[in-house]
């Protein structure tokens, strides 16, 4: 962080500030936890990463002549539980939330700024068991830990990693009960909940499932590891347990797990679409209640991944139904934000251009999420090339392309510096581009019935795979340059300004980067969200 604290100014602020004993690894303040939070995760993304490079160049042949298929096993199930536990989870709560919502709301800080550091050790250590199970020979059970794969008494380290997981989780509970608490009780003088900002009822609704949902899953994870170790018959068939009731408990908590992903990409969209668009958000009440709409109805569709699992066609039946209605109020988004953008002043900067990224991917995989809903479809693709195809439109191209968003609109007011515009258009059109020629042809893969998870195919599918897999180098290309240009303005960036995209939220009306205590004074809120009919219609960066 030497090059961070070399955006010198002449006032004090959190990259400078004298913390006396307190290093950066002992800090409470929330800005710098959330860039602690911002160096790991970067790792670990780059981790999966590494995973997936692997398994797409596996693909490239239909032999299956790169690794063998033990070893295949074991690189997508680390790519999941990576790409999953340690990035996708925690991207945009820890570090955009981290660092945003005591300012949104006119706080000085979190309410428990000691708990927000533990979450952030025990992600680290989690995250470390998590890398010394991949370098001692790795887990092979997928990022599921279905039984009784899980259960079987192989050698891989599957109580190992399901430990780093389950204190990872823990990390994501503290974190969830600090936002929540935060926002109840902390928001500044006239800041009523219809005037919170959408990112705030985003993670204010992932909050909810983090709380509620996370720790069934570390219940399940922790029966398995006993079940593992003392032969309890809770799982394994040959124990008298039940291989079904796994899939209950795991997914009752890894449904809404989805929506702890996407609920804050959705926040980030929510911030930037009205700041480019120049307009207040269409149906501000609409889309905030759907948040919360989400979160409740996220917990009510588990069983749509048991299908073909051996439930009753009854109960089927009414979890297809659940599984079409949780489609609504994400609906609702798309239609609100894109009625924003309808006669509004657009500019396409490059926050923008990532947030259309988002509603273009985001629709296109909840539209085939719509056929997964469906029992007769859904029977014909399950566990195919359309589900891999399906969860990575939602999750890599609808929740990175928000996180990057969010990272390009709030790197002025977290480092004080602006990147290069023409490279953020560059990569963010790079990314577009790179992803769908990735996963779309996966959909074609499934739907003429290449199973996933496996490492060897038959002949006809290897012209999709090519260009599936020359499609990730053109991905990755993109990903690797918005590294490169943050890294570069730290040093060489123009200096930012309080509010360079001339925003609407308290965020904005600190310096940048903001004081430790973020507000000199606690401010008073008198206006309403996305008051932008009240601020210039130009923006003063790209105006």
């Amino acid at each position: 962080m030497a090059t961070a604290s070399a955006i010198t100014a002449e006032r004090e602020h959190y990259l400078n500030a004298d913390y006396g004993f307190r290093s950066w690894l002992l800090t409470t303040d929330h800005k710098r936890i959330a860039l602690l939070y911002l160096i790991t995760i970067t790792f670990f993304f780059f981790v999966g990463g590494f995973f997936a490079l692997l398994i797409r160049l596996e693909l490239l042949t239909p032999q299956g002549d790169l690794v063998q298929a033990d070893t295949y096993n074991k690189l997508f199930s680390m790519h999941g539980q990576v790409m999953i536990f340690f990035f996708l989870l925690p991207a945009v709560p820890a570090v955009l939330g981290n660092f945003l919502v005591p300012m949104m709301i006119g706080a000085k800080d979190l309410a428990f700024p000691r708990i927000n550091l533990l979450s952030w050790y025990l992600f680290i250590i989690g995250g470390g068991l998590m890398l010394y199970t991949m370098l001692t020979g790795g887990v092979d059970t997928g990022w599921t830990f279905y039984v009784p794969l899980s259960t079987a008494y192989l050698g891989t380290h599957v109580v190992l990693a399901a430990v780093s997981i389950f204190i990872a989780g823990f990390s994501s509970i503290l974190t969830g009960l600090n936002f929540i608490v935060t926002i109840h009780r902390m928001r500044a003088p006239g800041m009523t909940w219809g005037r919170m900002p959408l990112f705030l009822w985003s993670n204010y609704a992932t909050s909810i499932i983090q709380v509620l949902g996370t720790p069934v899953l570390a219940i399940t994870l922790a029966l398995v590891g006993l079940e593992r170790m003392f032969h309890l018959g809770v799982f394994n068939p040959q124990l008298g347990g039940d291989p079904l009731l796994f899939q209950h408990l795991f997914w009752f908590y890894s449904h809404p797990a989805v929506y702890i992903m996407i609920l804050p990409g959705m926040g980030v969209v929510s911030e930037i679409i009205p700041c480019f668009s120049r307009k207040r958000v269409f149906g501000y009440e609409f889309v905030a209640l759907a948040s919360i709409g989400i979160a409740v109805l996220g917990f009510l569709v588990w069983a749509h991944h048991m299908f073909v699992a051996g439930i009753s066609v009854y109960s089927a039946m009414v979890f297809s139904f659940f599984s079409y209605l949780v489609a609504v109020p994400s609906a609702i988004k798309v239609f609100n934000w894109t009625a924003t953008m309808y006669k509004g002043k657009i500019y396409y900067s490059t926050p923008m251009l990532y947030a259309m990224g988002f509603i273009g991917l985001f629709t296109m995989g909840g539209m085939t999420g719509l056929f997964l809903a469906s029992l007769g479809v859904d029977v014909h693709v399950t566990d195919t090339y359309f589900i891999v195809a399906h969860f990575h439109y939602i999750m890599v191209g609808g929740m990175v392309m928000a996180y990057l968003a969010g990272m390009h609109f709030w790197w002025p007011k977290i480092t004080g510096r602006m990147y290069p515009e023409s490279w953020g258009k560059l990569a963010a059109m790079t990314i577009f581009i790179g992803f769908n020629l990735t996963f779309f042809p996966q959909f074609i893969l499934g739907w003429t019935g290449m199973p996933r998870r496996y490492h060897a195919y038959t002949p006809e599918f290897q012209v999709l795979n090519v260009l599936s897999t020359a499609g990730s180098t053109v991905l990755a290309v993109g990903y690797l340059l918005p590294m490169v240009y943050f890294l570069w303005s730290l040093r060489y960036g123009k200096e930012a300004g309080d509010n360079p995209w001339g925003a609407a939220g308290l965020e904005w009306k600190t310096a940048s980067p903001p004081p430790t205590y973020n507000f000199e004074e606690t401010p008073v809120v008198t206006w309403e969200a996305y008051n932008y009919d009240d601020l210039p219609k130009e923006v003063p960066v790209v105006g």
